[in-house]
């Protein structure tokens, strides 16, 4: 009889987080203030659901980023910490309560987004346009920012985020094309560059994010930012991907500040109008200041000189 060999179990080990990736908890009046909002309007933050790592800092300040359409998503991205499967019904009040909240909230920028809804005809963008009008209607000195998802390329429900006029359309790519199939499940890379290609057409000012630390080489990273420059994509965010749960997707590597530095300085150099880029950046990260054309660019050549 053959022995076998014994191999020995190997226990998985996460990767311990640099010190540059280290925030504080969040506390304070104004992180309570916002948190009773979301308790009280029985609201969805992308802050909690998506386990965001600035989520102290921006409650601290004031704001949030609301997640409309539920909870639930009807998609399984490998990065995202959203949970998946049937959502529920469409609340037709949301709306009116998303907008009374900003309102009470005073803020001047406010960002919205949403689950992906492909169970659904309209794919929940006549939610989405009735959020932006009841928010713009109750808050007309509040600037917004929408992040949307790809609606599965339907022109039809993308027309009804351009017909609402938000300030920033916002609809990210995540990752490069070689990892989207893995990253990104159901969507596609050049789906969503029609996506933002079409809102560009549309008149509005586009935004797109990528993630980093989930094996993309560097060469890939430039030319998906040089395909967001090509579709039409003014504004680009750049952070580091941290894994939410041991189901997820595992960290390739923790990417160093300075690599950041050298993607923003490329980024501009391609002619993107805006680039905020770091290992704590996320989509709505200084969101307030992307809807202003020419401000990071001019920030940069100020700084280049």
């Amino acid at each position: 009889m053959t022995e076998l060999p014994v191999v020995a179990a190997v226990e998985q080990t996460r990767v311990k987080k640099p010190d540059w990736l280290r925030v504080k908890l969040p506390i304070g009046e104004e992180y309570r203030h916002v948190r009773g909002l979301v308790d009280n309007y029985k609201l969805h933050t992308i802050c909690e659901s998506g386990n965001c790592p600035n989520m102290g800092e921006c409650w601290g300040a004031g704001t949030a980023t609301f997640m409309i359409l539920g909870n639930t998503c009807t998609r399984s991205c490998g990065f995202c910490a959203v949970a998946t499967g049937k959502p529920d019904p469409v609340d037709w009040d949301e709306p009116q309560r998303v907008a009374e909240a900003i309102h009470l909230m005073k803020v001047k920028h406010a960002v919205i987004t949403s689950v992906d809804r492909d169970e659904i005809k309209d794919g929940g963008s006549i939610i989405w346009y009735n959020t932006i009008k009841a928010v713009k209607s109750l808050n007309p000195q509040t600037t917004l920012e929408t992040l949307i998802p790809d609606f599965k390329g339907e022109k039809e429900n993308i027309q009804r985020i351009i017909d609402a006029a938000p300030e920033v359309v916002s609809h990210n790519i995540e990752t490069v094309e070689r990892l989207t199939r893995q990253v990104r499940i159901q969507a596609k890379y050049w789906r969503s560059m029609e996506v933002i290609r079409t809102l560009k057409a549309g008149g509005m000012r586009t935004k797109s994010g990528i993630m980093l630390g989930l094996g993309e080489k560097k060469e890939e990273v430039i030319q998906t930012l040089t395909d967001l420059r090509d579709n039409g994509c003014d504004v680009v965010t750049i952070g580091q991907y941290l894994q939410p749960t041991k189901k997820h997707l595992p960290v390739n590597r923790f990417v160093h500040p300075d690599e950041f530095a050298e993607y923003r300085e490329i980024g501009y150099q391609l002619g993107l109008d805006y680039v905020e880029s770091g290992p704590l950046v996320r989509s709505s990260y200084h969101s307030e200041k992307h809807v202003f054309a020419g401000l990071g660019r001019k920030e940069w050549e100020e700084g280049s000189r």
